[in-house]
């Protein structure tokens, strides 16, 4: 025995579709929201003001840097026409690239031609967001993708 579909199965199904697709995008809104880490600047105008200025001059520090996380020890490598330098580290910032829940400031010491540091780590995407200082006062400042080793 079969039973008829109705109007009223029909609008059911409806009903139970899109509320099933309502409630998937506020549960995903509201994570995006809330797992934002916020702004980069507070003032943008301000910022591009001297943009320009500041990127040749860290451009014209001729600096190659890269860093690693091997374990739970972070390693920071800068270096100018080839030769491992020591910067001063005005500022570190390392944690994941989309949430700041676990962000760490690493406490670097100058070892083996790296800046290195122990921090807390594992498998996945990190960051680590520095403002360096040459010798000569200029500031570089850049997001470094850490390549995680085994």
């Amino acid at each position: 025995m079969t039973r008829e579909i109705t109007g009223w199965h029909v609008l059911g199904v409806f009903v139970l579709a899109f509320s099933i697709i309502i409630a998937v995008n506020v549960t995903l809104a509201v994570q995006a929201v809330r797992t934002f880490p916020g702004l980069e600047v507070k003032n943008s105008y301000v910022a591009s003001q001297t943009f320009d200025a500041d990127r040749d001059a860290q451009v014209g520090l001729n600096w190659d840097v890269s860093a690693t996380l091997q374990g739970s020890e972070l390693a920071l490598f800068v270096a100018q026409d080839g030769q491992p330098i020591a910067p001063i580290v005005e500022d570190a910032t390392f944690g994941r690239a989309t949430s700041v829940a676990r962000d760490q400031t690493p406490d670097f010491r100058f070892e083996d031609g790296a800046l290195r540091a122990p921090v807390v780590g594992g498998d996945g995407n990190w960051n680590l967001r520095v403002k360096l200082r040459a010798e000569d006062g200029t500031l570089f400042q850049q997001r470094v993708i850490v390549k995680v080793l085994p």
